[in-house]
């Protein structure tokens, strides 16, 4: 029959997964440092790795097809999903939803000096959730990157003006999410980028400090030793503790 179905440029390729990581049905995987089509029944054409794929190799074409298997595919995925790393899991699951494709905003001028009721995002890249970025997300390079508690910006109400201007970031939460995955996916961001600092921005509730924990877990695991400072924010909307340093 006659469909859509993925099409990859293997000259275009730079074999970085990002595709195999946002395909829902697990029919792209990396062989040979190229993604590769694994079967055309995994494949239902609807284009979820597009916007993953940084050297725009991927293009979804219309050709001759075999069907895709739902039923197929669920049986490959629980074969696969049950062997590969609880990293790459996580990642299979949250680069499947279309609103994870990375993008970079270009702000002009601060928010520092405009009044509170005009006062714009300072907000400078998408995702920001540690789960749904990619390593390899250009913002992040010799940047000083932000990694901070999900419910720092509900706290403090200058989260914007005071910590996030200029400054790409990622968020988490320590205690719902995988502690582990956290650090794994901190460490391969830290050795993609060439970090200038990290500021990690957390509650006062001790289970929120674990985000410290994490941070330094993964620059352990990157084996890169780059300035570290720690913010500490209290339920009230005071800043507690700022360790902040010049870098």
């Amino acid at each position: 029959m006659r469909r859509k179905i993925v099409n990859i440029d293997e000259e275009k390729c730079n074999g970085c997964g990002e595709c195999a990581t946002a395909c829902a049905e697990g029919a792209i995987d990396i062989i040979d440092g190229k993604a590769k089509l694994v079967s055309e029944i995994y494949c239902d054409g609807l284009g979820a790795c597009l916007g993953e794929c940084p050297e725009g190799a991927i293009t979804i074409i219309e050709r001759d097809a075999k069907e895709f298997d739902e039923k197929a595919t669920e049986e490959h995925l629980k074969k696969t999903m049950g062997h590969k790393p609880k990293q790459q899991q996580h990642e299979h699951q949250g680069h499947s939803c279309p609103g994870s494709m990375m993008r970079e905003m270009r702000r002009s001028g601060s928010s520092k000096d405009v009044p509170t009721e005009a006062t714009p995002s300072e907000l400078t890249n998408w995702p920001i959730q540690l789960k749904l970025v990619s390593p390899r997300a250009p913002y992040f390079n010799g940047a000083d990157l932000l990694l901070v508690a999900d419910c720092v910006p509900f706290a403090l109400a200058d989260f914007h003006s005071r910590f996030l201007s200029g400054k790409p970031v990622i968020i988490g939460c320590p205690k719902l999410d995988d502690a582990d995955f956290y650090i794994d996916k901190l460490a391969e961001i830290i050795k993609n980028s060439s970090l200038n600092s990290l500021t990690v921005v957390h509650m006062e509730v001790p289970c929120c400090s674990g985000l410290t924990y994490i941070a330094n877990e993964a620059f352990k695991s990157a084996g890169v030793d780059v300035p570290i400072s720690d913010v500490t924010i209290a339920i009230s909307g005071e800043v507690l503790e700022d360790s902040r340093v010049a870098v």
